[in-house]
């Protein structure tokens, strides 16, 4: 188990170290200047105006200089100051992280919960035209886009429910009913094409799980074949599941960035598109870095559990 947590730790080193250095340089590449962004098309600005703001922001220094010093504070809590806003970028984050965390927990767990069930009845079922009518379900859930998705539910909502708020945000505390109305159709335009993924892969390993010898014992007993599926086989496939479903949290995360464009919602998605286009230097480098901070320390996460699960992955 020690073995596990120190090669994960060292794992988490070296992806915190490469992601630091492209988010560092993509920002810098895209097109366009931070400066004169930031003092839009003012004919009264000089050009020793320009320069002396650029120089206080550090944006004069050659690349590599300019990454050690904003490495160094960074590792040190620093995070730097927005550069559109005038605020800390941990605090421009902070505010937004909340609708994040919420919306992609809240898919994750719409995910899990229809994609057991789903994959059960796909591995289950016998019959040839039931079986491939799920897989092209499946299929087609897989490769709709979540922004498409949430198109059509608002399209839906508003015309089975004119009255329901579907767009916004509300603060879980203000109004526990108002946050889950709003939060509702972005999760499931996030969790749908997770559930079709994770079913096909439960129902993958299910089916191998069928064909173990153990099964052939539980059968040979007596068991009903329900009691095999779920009380055997399931259990056993709900192992590697688990590595699959803290996979699929960061595809949750990635479709949340365009979902929260489509319902309005002031997270970390709408942050980052934000800053991009206004080359928010520190914002999107902080942003990006703590969400792939969090996406690796999800799946470390999960990975410790597979090993509580499974006595093979310790003694590997």
């Amino acid at each position: 188990m020690s073995r596990v947590l120190l090669r994960r730790a060292g794992d988490l080193l070296f992806v915190s170290f490469g992601v630091s250095i492209l988010s560092f340089l993509m920002i810098r590449l895209i097109p366009g200047d931070a400066v004169q962004l930031m003092l839009g098309a003012n004919a009264e600005v000089t050009q020793s105006q320009i320069d002396a703001l650029r120089h206080q922001l550090g944006l004069d220094q050659p690349f590599i200089q300019q990454y050690f010093v904003w490495i160094v504070r960074v590792l040190h809590g620093d995070f730097g100051t927005s550069l559109t806003t005038g605020r800390p970028v941990l605090t421009e984050i902070g505010a937004a992280a909340g609708v994040t965390a919420e919306l992609t927990v809240l898919g994750l767990a719409a995910a899990v919960l229809l994609a057991i069930p789903l994959g059960c009845a796909m591995a289950a079922v016998r019959s040839p035209a039931a079986s491939l009518a799920m897989r092209l379900l499946s299929i087609t859930g897989i490769t709709v886009p979540s922004f498409w998705l949430g198109i059509m539910l608002l399209y839906g909502a508003s015309a089975l429910a004119p009255g329901w708020a579907a767009v916004g945000w509300m603060p879980f505390m203000q109004d526990p009913l108002g946050n889950l109305h709003r939060v509702l159709l972005p999760a499931l335009s996030i969790a749908l094409p997770v559930v079709a993924s994770l079913a096909r892969f439960l129902r993958a390993a299910i089916s191998d799980a069928l064909q173990q010898d153990y099964i052939r014992t539980a059968r040979a007993k007596g068991l009903r074949e329900r009691a095999v599926l779920l009380r055997h086989a399931l259990r056993n496939a709900l192992i590697p599941f688990v590595t699959q479903t803290g996979i699929m949290a960061g595809y949750l995360f990635a479709g949340s960035v365009v979902v929260e464009q489509v319902f309005a919602l002031p997270g970390l998605g709408r942050l980052m598109v934000g800053a991009i286009a206004d080359r928010d230097y520190a914002l999107v480098q902080a942003a990006i870095l703590l969400a792939t901070l969090v996406f690796v320390c999800v799946n470390t996460v999960v990975d410790m559990l597979y090993a509580l699960i499974d006595p093979r992955v310790r003694a590997a």
